[in-house]
């Protein structure tokens, strides 16, 4: 349970992916990948039309990086393996053919917030503040930050990453474009997430897929780019001040 889980299911051309963790739903690696694994399954598969992405708990959406993971990295190769698996998450929603609907029902922290910017469209609940608190543990939102600025915007992006201790709330993400839909229940939310996936999973594939080549235009350089940041995370948590705070927050 420490690692977490998935839960992947096809109903009526949806193929959703729950993610959870007891702690606030992070994301260590297995998990990451597991996402990942599912998205490029999904992706591959003719009955599904759209991919729905979701967490389970009635608290955190994504806590984003496993704390306890990041205080075992021991070298930068390792800190690159593990910031690498932010970057095939972001990358496998990228190139999926198929539209990526995120469904985000709480707080989203660090790579959570990558998760609902890499998604086509998002609906979230009006209580679901944001937050990009890596510069406060002394590294940086660089692997998901290409998808956070393309998102919201490079003044947005910078406010939210150099103000790293403090929440931005629902509605600011909602103007700023991060939450496609705002919504004030859970039942009011998701009657309007079935709605969009059913119409999605009845739309035609091939104008969809050629929509989602139009939406991501410009990105082909994120192959690259996203594995070489996660080196420049993977360099800065092995900071001795970083690993003092981690353990800090642990301890917490």
């Amino acid at each position: 349970m420490e690692q977490g889980k998935i839960h992947t299911f096809i109903e009526e051309g949806i193929g959703w992916i729950k993610f959870y963790h007891p702690k606030s739903n992070s994301l260590p690696s297995v998990l990451l990948n597991e996402i990942a694994g599912a998205i490029h399954l999904y992706d591959k598969d003719a009955s599904v039309k759209v991919i729905a992405i979701a967490s389970e708990g009635d608290k955190a959406f994504c806590a984003g990086a496993s704390f306890d993971e990041l205080l075992d990295i021991k070298n930068e190769s390792e800190g690159k393996n593990f910031f690498s698996g932010f970057a095939k998450v972001i990358l496998a929603m990228k190139e999926s053919s198929k539209f990526v609907v995120a469904r985000i029902h709480g707080k989203a922290i660090g790579g959570g917030v990558g998760i609902a910017a890499a998604a086509d469209y998002s609906f979230a609940l009006d209580t679901a503040s944001v937050k990009l608190s890596e510069l406060s543990i002394g590294i940086g939102p660089f692997v998901i930050g290409p998808v956070v600025e393309r998102k919201i915007g490079l003044a947005a992006f910078s406010e939210l990453a150099i103000n790293a201790t403090e929440w931005k709330s629902a509605q600011w993400a909602h103007q700023k474009g991060l939450f496609s839909s705002l919504y004030d229940s859970e039942e009011l939310m998701d009657a309007e997430l079935k709605k969009l996936l059913n119409h999605l999973s009845s739309s035609s594939i091939e104008a969809m897929h050629k929509m989602k080549q139009m939406f991501w235009e410009g990105t082909a350089h994120w192959n690259t780019l996203l594995y070489d940041r996660a080196a420049v995370s993977g360099s800065l948590v092995l900071s001795p001040k970083t690993k003092e705070i981690l353990s800090q927050f642990k301890k917490a």
